[in-house]
């Protein structure tokens, strides 16, 4: 079992920043790719951004290239989101996951990934 807890959320107006953590605990860590993902009022969860084990390789959702920046630290059973130039379309509560399968590619569907947290809210205004 490995339990993923979030933190780092609050309010936040547009254009500003935030760094959300996720906190591990359980198995190794360090064997599991994790991801981050979002889901705003009425609509479904979406795929954020995703790490590969050692934190060399990164992917994203289109819609945050050049603004969010996912992070590891292994030392620290924690991945990091660091959200910049935030829109107000960021608002979301953002759940950060866990998963060990042994694909080449970062995964991005819901269902592939094994441990998720309870989620911490964005909320940017305008």
């Amino acid at each position: 079992q490995l339990q993923l807890v979030e933190s780092g959320g609050g309010l936040v107006q547009a254009g500003g920043s935030l760094r959300l953590s996720c906190a591990a605990s359980g198995r190794a860590f360090s064997s599991y790719r994790m991801g981050w993902f979002r889901q705003a009022p009425g609509k479904e969860r979406e795929f954020v951004a995703a790490i590969s084990w050692s934190g060399g390789t990164t992917r994203y959702v289109d819609s945050v290239k050049g603004r969010f920046t996912i992070s590891r630290d292994n030392a620290k059973n924690t991945v990091y989101l660091q959200m910049s130039s935030l829109k107000p379309e960021d608002t979301a509560v953002y759940y950060c996951a866990a998963e060990s399968s042994s694909y080449i590619e970062l995964r991005v569907r819901i269902n592939e990934y094994d441990y998720w947290g309870q989620g911490t809210q964005v909320t940017v205004s305008s």
